[in-house]
């Protein structure tokens, strides 16, 4: 596996454990219903890297496409999760963040 592979799947495997924390971290808050739209960013984005995850370690064919999705999903979870200052959303913004980048490396 090539190295733009590696550092994409590490990105995609730390993004899809910040969205889980994050998303169970919200459920914990006060005002969960504030936290719907995060958490369900949450839920989209990390199902998205776990697919991604897969797609590149299969060697799918269709790994440009789905990390090009990947990155879109994760850009949009990190502007929702950057809303909210609470810890475990900044941290799950940065994570996307990183996350997107690198999966935009995969997609051209």
């Amino acid at each position: 596996m090539n190295q733009q592979y590696q550092d994409c799947l590490e990105a995609c495997k730390k993004c899809l454990e910040a969205c889980n924390h994050c998303f169970d971290a919200c459920l914990s808050e006060e005002d969960v219903k504030m936290m719907a739209d995060c958490i369900r960013s949450d839920r989209e984005c990390a199902d998205i890297c776990a697919l991604a995850i897969t797609a590149m370690q299969t060697n799918s064919p269709h790994v440009r496409e789905i990390c090009g999705l990947c990155a879109e999903i994760c850009e949009a979870c990190a502007d929702e999760c950057a809303k909210h200052d609470h810890d475990h959303c900044q941290q799950c913004a940065e994570a996307c963040r990183n996350c997107a980048e690198e999966c935009r490396k995969m997609a051209v």
